[in-house]
């Protein structure tokens, strides 16, 4: 599997990061370059523990779905999520929150790998772990941004 590990601080205690990165609204702000819109889920609030969505968005041209849960919620330090169904044949977030003398170190570990045996692996090294670490860093960039605003 293909895989890359994000940090970066920001400026404000770590259960507020938390709570940022569990709301629907802002993933879709932090996504609309790539016009992703939430399709299914939760009506209101935050993701819990077993939150069930579906992401529509357009990468390279072509329309995705992708269908994701949330779970290991244990607030304010840590939880992932995981593909459940689309376009790779698996893909894992793990997304940690530790207290630093500057607010907080957020640590996204992201493992993916794309289906095609071979191929997607060749995929994967070549291209896609570096469009899925930028797209993530963005999304990164667009929460900073909210919370330290």
């Amino acid at each position: 599997m293909a895989q890359f590990v994000l940090e970066r601080v920001i400026r404000t205690a770590p259960a507020n990061v938390f709570a940022a990165s569990l709301d629907p609204a802002l993933h879709v702000e932090s996504m609309a370059q790539y016009g992703e819109t939430m399709v299914a889920g939760p009506a209101v609030g935050v993701f819990t523990e077993g939150s069930t969505v579906t992401w529509r968005a357009r990468h390279f041209g072509v329309p995705f779905h992708l269908s994701t849960v949330v779970f290991d919620i244990d607030e304010p330090h840590r939880f992932c999520d995981r593909q459940t169904k689309g376009p790779f044949g698996d893909f894992q977030h793990e997304h940690v929150f530790q207290e630093h003398p500057d607010g907080t170190l957020m640590r996204d570990t992201v493992a993916f790998r794309s289906p095609f045996g071979p191929i997607g692996a060749l995929v994967d090294r070549l291209f896609l772990r570096e469009y899925m670490r930028r797209l993530i860093d963005e999304r990164n960039d667009a929460l900073a941004a909210a919370l330290e605003g």
